[in-house]
Protein backbone atom coordinates (compact mmCIF):
# COMPACT_ATOMS: atom_id res chain seq x y z
CA UNK A 1 0.00 0.00 0.00
CA UNK A 2 1.09 3.43 -0.84
CA UNK A 3 -0.21 6.23 0.29
CA UNK A 4 -0.39 9.86 -1.80
CA UNK A 5 -2.01 12.83 -0.13
CA UNK A 6 -5.01 14.37 -1.65
CA UNK A 7 -7.32 16.75 -0.16
CA UNK A 8 -10.88 16.67 -1.55
CA UNK A 9 -11.30 20.42 -0.62
CA UNK A 10 -9.37 21.58 -2.89
CA UNK A 11 -8.81 22.00 -6.26
CA UNK A 12 -4.71 22.56 -5.80
CA UNK A 13 -4.68 19.48 -4.07
CA UNK A 14 -6.91 16.99 -6.33
CA UNK A 15 -4.56 18.72 -9.36
CA UNK A 16 -1.40 17.66 -7.59
CA UNK A 17 -2.69 14.22 -6.73
CA UNK A 18 -3.30 13.54 -10.10
CA UNK A 19 0.19 14.79 -11.59
CA UNK A 20 1.86 13.09 -8.61
CA UNK A 21 0.02 9.15 -9.90
CA UNK A 22 0.29 9.84 -13.47
CA UNK A 23 4.12 10.38 -12.81
CA UNK A 24 4.18 6.87 -11.54
CA UNK A 25 2.42 5.32 -14.83
CA UNK A 26 0.53 2.69 -13.43
CA UNK A 27 -2.78 1.65 -14.36
CA UNK A 28 -5.73 2.40 -12.63
CA UNK A 29 -8.58 -0.58 -12.52
CA UNK A 30 -10.70 1.20 -9.37
CA UNK A 31 -11.36 4.16 -8.12
CA UNK A 32 -13.85 4.39 -5.51
CA UNK A 33 -15.16 7.91 -4.30
CA UNK A 34 -15.72 7.95 -0.62
CA UNK A 35 -14.92 11.12 1.17
CA UNK A 36 -17.40 13.15 2.58
CA UNK A 37 -18.59 15.85 5.25
CA UNK A 38 -21.97 15.63 7.15
CA UNK A 39 -24.10 18.48 8.43
CA UNK A 40 -20.95 20.73 9.01
CA UNK A 41 -22.00 24.57 9.77
CA UNK A 42 -21.77 26.72 6.67
CA UNK A 43 -18.32 27.47 5.41
CA UNK A 44 -16.21 27.05 2.72
CA UNK A 45 -13.36 25.05 1.24
CA UNK A 46 -10.60 27.27 -0.22
CA UNK A 47 -11.58 27.61 -3.51
CA UNK A 48 -15.14 29.46 -2.50
CA UNK A 49 -17.41 26.67 -2.67
CA UNK A 50 -19.74 25.42 -0.34
CA UNK A 51 -18.19 22.63 1.55
CA UNK A 52 -20.75 20.04 1.32
CA UNK A 53 -21.34 20.63 -2.48
CA UNK A 54 -17.55 21.37 -3.14
CA UNK A 55 -15.68 18.21 -1.14
CA UNK A 56 -18.69 15.42 -1.65
CA UNK A 57 -19.51 15.90 -5.35
CA UNK A 58 -17.12 18.81 -7.09
CA UNK A 59 -13.66 17.28 -5.56
CA UNK A 60 -14.80 13.57 -7.07
CA UNK A 61 -16.25 15.42 -9.88
CA UNK A 62 -12.55 16.66 -10.87
CA UNK A 63 -11.03 14.03 -9.67
CA UNK A 64 -12.64 11.37 -11.26
CA UNK A 65 -12.14 13.56 -14.94
CA UNK A 66 -8.83 14.14 -14.24
CA UNK A 67 -8.16 10.16 -14.24
CA UNK A 68 -10.60 9.18 -17.22
CA UNK A 69 -7.99 9.23 -19.29
CA UNK A 70 -6.00 6.33 -17.15
CA UNK A 71 -8.78 4.58 -16.78
CA UNK A 72 -9.74 4.30 -20.24
CA UNK A 73 -6.70 2.84 -20.88
CA UNK A 74 -6.49 0.67 -17.78
CA UNK A 75 -9.88 -1.41 -18.79
CA UNK A 76 -10.60 -4.35 -20.68
CA UNK A 77 -13.49 -6.20 -22.47
CA UNK A 78 -12.85 -8.54 -20.21
CA UNK A 79 -11.77 -6.82 -17.67
CA UNK A 80 -13.81 -3.18 -17.24
CA UNK A 81 -11.85 -0.68 -14.64
CA UNK A 82 -14.49 0.72 -12.36
CA UNK A 83 -15.44 4.03 -11.15
CA UNK A 84 -17.38 3.69 -7.39
CA UNK A 85 -18.75 6.43 -6.03
CA UNK A 86 -20.46 6.59 -2.77
CA UNK A 87 -23.75 8.63 -2.26
CA UNK A 88 -26.41 7.80 0.66
CA UNK A 89 -30.16 7.20 1.18
CA UNK A 90 -30.35 11.13 1.82
CA UNK A 91 -30.22 12.07 -1.60
CA UNK A 92 -33.76 10.50 -1.96
CA UNK A 93 -35.23 13.68 -0.31
CA UNK A 94 -31.90 15.83 -2.12
CA UNK A 95 -33.59 18.58 -4.18
CA UNK A 96 -30.71 20.25 -6.90
CA UNK A 97 -30.85 24.04 -7.09
CA UNK A 98 -28.46 24.51 -10.60
CA UNK A 99 -29.69 28.35 -9.82
CA UNK A 100 -28.04 27.87 -6.15
CA UNK A 101 -25.87 25.75 -5.69
CA UNK A 102 -23.45 27.13 -3.41
CA UNK A 103 -26.90 27.18 -0.91
CA UNK A 104 -26.08 31.15 -0.86
CA UNK A 105 -29.79 32.06 -0.84
CA UNK A 106 -30.70 30.06 2.55
CA UNK A 107 -28.46 27.46 3.96
CA UNK A 108 -29.53 24.20 5.49
CA UNK A 109 -26.86 21.95 6.38
CA UNK A 110 -29.53 18.83 5.87
CA UNK A 111 -30.52 20.24 2.38
CA UNK A 112 -26.82 20.88 1.48
CA UNK A 113 -25.98 17.72 2.16
CA UNK A 114 -28.81 15.63 0.83
CA UNK A 115 -27.79 18.04 -2.75
CA UNK A 116 -24.70 16.78 -2.69
CA UNK A 117 -25.51 13.34 -2.45
CA UNK A 118 -28.02 13.73 -4.90
CA UNK A 119 -25.02 15.28 -7.21
CA UNK A 120 -22.91 11.80 -6.72
CA UNK A 121 -26.26 9.93 -8.24
CA UNK A 122 -26.92 11.95 -11.21
CA UNK A 123 -23.23 12.21 -11.95
CA UNK A 124 -22.29 8.58 -11.87
CA UNK A 125 -25.39 7.74 -14.54
CA UNK A 126 -24.25 11.21 -16.85
CA UNK A 127 -20.59 9.48 -16.58
CA UNK A 128 -21.96 6.18 -17.64
CA UNK A 129 -24.26 7.28 -20.44
CA UNK A 130 -20.59 9.19 -21.84
CA UNK A 131 -18.43 6.14 -20.83
CA UNK A 132 -20.96 4.04 -22.89
CA UNK A 133 -21.25 6.38 -25.75
CA UNK A 134 -17.19 6.63 -26.32
CA UNK A 135 -17.13 2.28 -25.99
CA UNK A 136 -14.80 2.66 -23.28
CA UNK A 137 -13.95 -0.31 -21.16
CA UNK A 138 -14.85 1.41 -17.64
CA UNK A 139 -17.97 1.34 -15.38
CA UNK A 140 -19.47 4.26 -12.53
CA UNK A 141 -22.04 2.85 -10.44
CA UNK A 142 -22.78 4.67 -7.25
CA UNK A 143 -23.24 2.98 -3.63
CA UNK A 144 -25.58 3.29 -0.62
CA UNK A 145 -23.36 2.09 2.21
CA UNK A 146 -26.31 2.16 4.72
CA UNK A 147 -26.38 3.79 8.39
CA UNK A 148 -22.42 3.25 9.31
CA UNK A 149 -21.36 4.03 12.52
CA UNK A 150 -18.48 6.20 11.70
CA UNK A 151 -17.47 9.74 13.14
CA UNK A 152 -19.43 11.76 10.25
CA UNK A 153 -22.02 12.42 12.42
CA UNK A 154 -19.65 14.46 14.89
CA UNK A 155 -21.77 17.59 13.63
CA UNK A 156 -25.18 16.14 14.41
CA UNK A 157 -26.99 17.46 17.53
CA UNK A 158 -26.24 16.30 21.00
CA UNK A 159 -29.47 14.31 21.73
CA UNK A 160 -29.19 12.29 18.23
CA UNK A 161 -25.42 11.68 19.22
CA UNK A 162 -26.41 10.33 22.88
CA UNK A 163 -29.32 7.80 20.87
CA UNK A 164 -26.04 6.75 18.76
CA UNK A 165 -24.43 5.95 21.27
CA UNK A 166 -27.24 3.87 23.02
CA UNK A 167 -28.21 2.39 19.79
CA UNK A 168 -25.34 2.10 16.82
CA UNK A 169 -25.13 -1.56 18.07
CA UNK A 170 -28.67 -2.63 16.99
CA UNK A 171 -29.54 -0.19 13.84
CA UNK A 172 -26.05 0.76 12.87
CA UNK A 173 -23.46 -0.81 10.62
CA UNK A 174 -20.22 -1.81 11.30
CA UNK A 175 -17.40 0.13 9.06
CA UNK A 176 -16.88 -3.76 7.44
CA UNK A 177 -20.30 -4.01 6.98
CA UNK A 178 -20.57 -0.68 5.30
CA UNK A 179 -17.96 -1.16 3.20
CA UNK A 180 -19.27 -4.39 1.82
CA UNK A 181 -21.30 -2.99 -1.11
CA UNK A 182 -18.31 -0.50 -2.15
CA UNK A 183 -16.09 -3.82 -2.27
CA UNK A 184 -18.90 -5.74 -3.81
CA UNK A 185 -18.93 -3.20 -6.68
CA UNK A 186 -15.16 -2.67 -6.77
CA UNK A 187 -14.46 -6.36 -7.31
CA UNK A 188 -17.57 -9.19 -8.10
CA UNK A 189 -17.60 -10.77 -11.34
CA UNK A 190 -21.44 -10.30 -11.10
CA UNK A 191 -21.04 -6.39 -11.94
CA UNK A 192 -18.65 -6.69 -14.37
CA UNK A 193 -19.16 -4.45 -17.78
CA UNK A 194 -22.43 -3.56 -15.68
CA UNK A 195 -22.61 0.51 -15.12
CA UNK A 196 -25.22 2.65 -14.24
CA UNK A 197 -26.21 1.29 -11.21
CA UNK A 198 -27.55 2.05 -7.70
CA UNK A 199 -26.54 -0.72 -5.09
CA UNK A 200 -27.42 -1.24 -1.66
CA UNK A 201 -26.54 -4.17 0.25
CA UNK A 202 -24.61 -5.85 -2.44
CA UNK A 203 -28.00 -5.59 -5.06
CA UNK A 204 -29.18 -3.40 -7.78
CA UNK A 205 -31.97 -0.91 -6.39
CA UNK A 206 -33.95 2.10 -7.50
CA UNK A 207 -32.68 5.73 -6.53
CA UNK A 208 -34.64 8.34 -6.47
CA UNK A 209 -37.09 9.59 -9.22
CA UNK A 210 -34.98 12.74 -9.80
CA UNK A 211 -31.79 10.56 -10.41
CA UNK A 212 -33.28 9.46 -13.73
CA UNK A 213 -33.75 13.10 -15.32
CA UNK A 214 -31.26 13.03 -18.33
CA UNK A 215 -31.84 17.24 -18.74
CA UNK A 216 -30.98 17.32 -15.12
CA UNK A 217 -27.85 15.27 -15.35
CA UNK A 218 -26.65 17.00 -18.62
CA UNK A 219 -26.94 20.62 -17.05
CA UNK A 220 -25.42 19.44 -13.63
CA UNK A 221 -22.23 18.33 -15.72
CA UNK A 222 -22.05 20.84 -17.93
CA UNK A 223 -21.93 23.65 -15.00
CA UNK A 224 -19.87 21.42 -12.51
CA UNK A 225 -17.24 21.41 -15.68
CA UNK A 226 -17.70 25.72 -15.36
CA UNK A 227 -16.48 25.16 -11.82
CA UNK A 228 -14.11 23.28 -11.22
CA UNK A 229 -12.65 24.57 -14.72
CA UNK A 230 -12.31 22.14 -17.26
CA UNK A 231 -13.43 21.40 -20.86
CA UNK A 232 -17.54 20.01 -21.45
CA UNK A 233 -16.46 17.67 -24.12
CA UNK A 234 -19.35 15.62 -23.09
CA UNK A 235 -21.64 18.53 -24.62
CA UNK A 236 -21.33 17.63 -27.66
CA UNK A 237 -22.55 14.15 -26.89
CA UNK A 238 -26.29 13.14 -26.69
Amino acid sequence: VEFLYCDLASMKSIRQFVRQFRAKNCPLHVLVNNAGVMLVPERKTEDGFEEHFGLNYLGHFLLTNLLLDTLKQSGTHSHNARIITVSSATHYVGKLHLNDLQSRCSYSPHGAYAQSKLALVLFTYRLQHLLTANGSHVTANVVDPGVVNTELYKHVFWVVKVVKWMTAWLFFKTPEEGASTTIYAAVSPEVEGAGGCYLYNEERTKSADLAYDEELQRRLWTESCKMVGISDEASRLP
